[in-house]
């Protein structure tokens, strides 16, 4: 009588403990690590929705920059974090969905290694070109670009970055061929093709508006389902007459495996949460990015879409990334 005494006491107490671990959660500060340099597109994102999450959970939350390896660096960092919700990632579609499939002996593997929590927000591609550039359409575009085979520049952030890849699948869908130019990041490819060093790119709508509208770079056609509002006046790829070619450069927060089921919930709550806020919709829809702010079970669905999806561009396209 004593023992099942006992252990009736004992389920109790753990059935007591086991709500009272979520309600306690966060007890200190949490990370958010981001694999790439400060100023750039995770690293915003990171900011914006780390303090509404923040506000919402009641703590403090630090944004850690590890650049380095293409976000590799950043992401085994996380990886090896213990899964206790403290340390988490915000990072861009090269992390999540292109590594994998350009690096051979990556150290990570963004489907086994994460419990991926949200898809947060996201910025359709913009096929841009340099103000002195021939072509003002992608039909001119596509019309030159068989002229002058392979004499084209289409400048990238960097190699094996989802502008590259981007290009590669234009190629692949209108039989055409350009030369690839990677640059150390988004901004000096803008700069370059501003001052006409470079012919064309393909950059994500939330680095190149501004200069879209100052006339300072001339937009093609955008690589999204429907014109945006940020350039109402730029058609579609598919209006263009290049038809399923929708590409959206994204940011996504996932946390080391293995995290507690409440403690999981209670934060793809609150990132969901932050991310819907009016204030926080307001600030991205400003910069030309859509709030997606999905669960953690519609990011993992769409991520295997994603991933197949740029594994068979860069085998087709033969990419390598030394």
């Amino acid at each position: 009588m004593m023992l099942r005494l006992s252990l009736i006491a004992l389920l109790l107490c753990s059935l007591v403990a086991l709500p009272a671990r979520a309600a306690e959660y966060p007890e200190r500060p949490i990370t958010i690590v981001v694999p790439f340099p400060a100023g750039g597109p995770s690293d915003t994102t990171a900011r914006i929705v780390g303090q509404k999450f923040g506000e919402i959970l009641k703590t403090t939350v630090v944004t850690d920059n590890r650049p380095g390896a293409t976000g590799a660096i950043g992401a085994i960092l996380v990886k090896q974090a213990p899964p206790d919700g403290y340390t988490l990632m915000v990072a861009s579609i090269g992390v999540y969905a292109i590594n994998q499939s350009l690096f051979k002996n990556l150290k990570y593997d963004p489907l086994t290694d994460f419990d991926l929590l949200s898809l947060l927000v996201r910025t359709p591609n913009v096929l841009v070109a340099s103000p002195n550039f021939p072509a003002n359409s992608v039909a001119e575009l596509i019309a030159y670009l068989k002229a002058n085979p392979n004499k084209v520049t289409f400048a990238s952030s960097g190699a094996g970055s989802s502008d590259q890849l981007t290009a590669a699948l234009f190629w692949q869908k209108t039989g055409t061929q350009g030369v690839h130019v990677p640059y150390k990041g988004g901004a000096p490819a803008i700069n370059d093709l501003m001052g006409g060093h470079a012919n064309v790119s393909f950059q994500n709508l939330g680095a190149v508006a501004q200069q879209i509208k100052s006339g300072k770079l001339k937009a093609l056609a955008i690589a999204s389902a429907k014109r945006s509002s940020v350039l109402p006046d730029v058609p579609t790829l598919a209006e263009a007459g290049v038809p399923d070619l929708e590409v959206y450069s994204w940011q996504a927060a996932a946390a080391p495996k293995g995290l507690p089921a409440d403690i999981r919930a209670k934060i793809e709550h609150a990132l969901i949460e932050a991310c819907k806020s009016p204030d926080v919709k307001a600030r991205f829809e400003g910069m030309g990015f859509e709030i997606v702010g999905n669960t953690g079970a519609e990011f993992t669905a769409f991520l295997s879409q994603e991933a197949a999806r740029w594994k068979t561009v860069i085998e087709k396209g033969n990419i390598v990334v030394e």
